[in-house]
């Protein structure tokens, strides 16, 4: 029961968190192109891990986690008047690099199926 209710609020705080990055947070080093990808809040309900993925370079992501890091606290407190919780979590911002090594895995895919067909109109045994 406790595990459903944990994935229930993991969900819901990924789309309210999302919204409010998007919608009420005016930094511009943040980019456009800022997607929330998961959330881990602990058991105790009290912190959550938010995973982001951003399109750019190194200097973009580290720079857009800087940014989300310092307005932690202004994004809490608009989330938590949207989302009725006894205490609200204390916020931490993590790069997931899930897509990043997604698209790495999928160049090399798509390289060794090219070498492949190269290899077989040289030898069309």
């Amino acid at each position: 029961m406790a595990k459903q209710r944990v994935d229930r609020l993991n969900s819901l705080l990924k789309e309210v968190i999302s919204e409010v990055i998007r919608n009420d947070v005016k930094n511009p080093h943040i980019p456009a192109l800022i997607t929330v990808t998961r959330v881990d809040i602990t058991k105790d309900l009290h912190y959550a891990k938010v995973y982001i993925s951003v399109i750019g370079s190194e200097a973009q992501k580290t720079e857009a986690i800087h940014a989300l890091e310092s307005a932690a606290g202004f994004i809490a407190v608009n989330s938590s008047k949207k989302v009725v919780m006894r205490y609200f979590p204390e916020l931490t911002f993590m790069l997931d690099d899930s897509v990043d090594k997604h698209m790495r895995i999928e160049e090399l895919l798509h390289q060794i199926s090219k070498e492949r067909k190269e290899r077989e109109h040289e030898n069309p045994e």
